[in-house]
C-alpha cells in the first residue's frame, strides 16, 4: 500500500507542476499580448515566440510521459532482471555449442588425416 500512495503522490505532484507550468505559460502569453498592445518596443517583442499558448499541449504531453515513466522504468527493470537470471542458461548453451564445434573440428581433422595418409602398399613375397 505504501508504494501505491507514493506513486499516487508522485502523480499528483507531477500534475501540480504541469498545471503551474501551463499557468506560467498562459500568464506569460497574456503579458506579451498586453505589452505588444502598449509597448513602444513592438519590434523587439515580435522576436519572442509568437504563440506561447501553442506550447501548452506540449506541456500536457510531457505530463503524460512523466506519468507513464515509472511504469516504463519498472517494466524495463523487470526485463533486465529476467535477462540477468538467464545468464547461467546462456553460459550453458555457449558451452554446449563450443563442445559441439570442438567435436566437429576433431572429426573433420581426423577425416582429413585419413585422406592425406598414404594407403599401405601390400607386398606379396613370392616363395620359390
Amino acid at each position: 500500500m505504501a508504494a501505491s500512495s507514493v506513486g499516487s503522490k508522485e502523480g499528483s505532484t507531477k500534475t501540480i507542476v504541469a498545471d503551474q507550468i501551463s499557468q506560467s505559460v498562459q500568464s506569460t502569453s497574456n503579458l506579451l499580448h498586453l505589452m505588444l498592445q502598449s509597448s513602444p518596443s513592438h519590434a523587439q517583442l515580435m522576436k519572442l515566440p509568437k504563440n506561447l499558448l501553442a506550447k501548452t499541449s506540449t506541456i500536457k504531453n510531457t505530463e503524460l510521459v512523466l506519468e507513464q515513466m515509472p511504469q516504463v522504468i519498472s517494466s524495463l527493470d523487470a526485463h533486465v532482471e529476467s535477462g540477468l537470471q538467464s545468464v547461467p542458461h546462456l553460459k550453458t548453451v555457449v558451452q554446449i555449442l563450443s563442445n559441439m564445434e570442438t567435436c566437429q573440428l576433431k572429426s573433420l581433422s581426423r577425416d582429413q588425416l585419413t585422406q592425406e595418409a598414404p594407403e599401405p602398399v601390400e607386398q606379396h613375397s613370392e616363395v620359390a
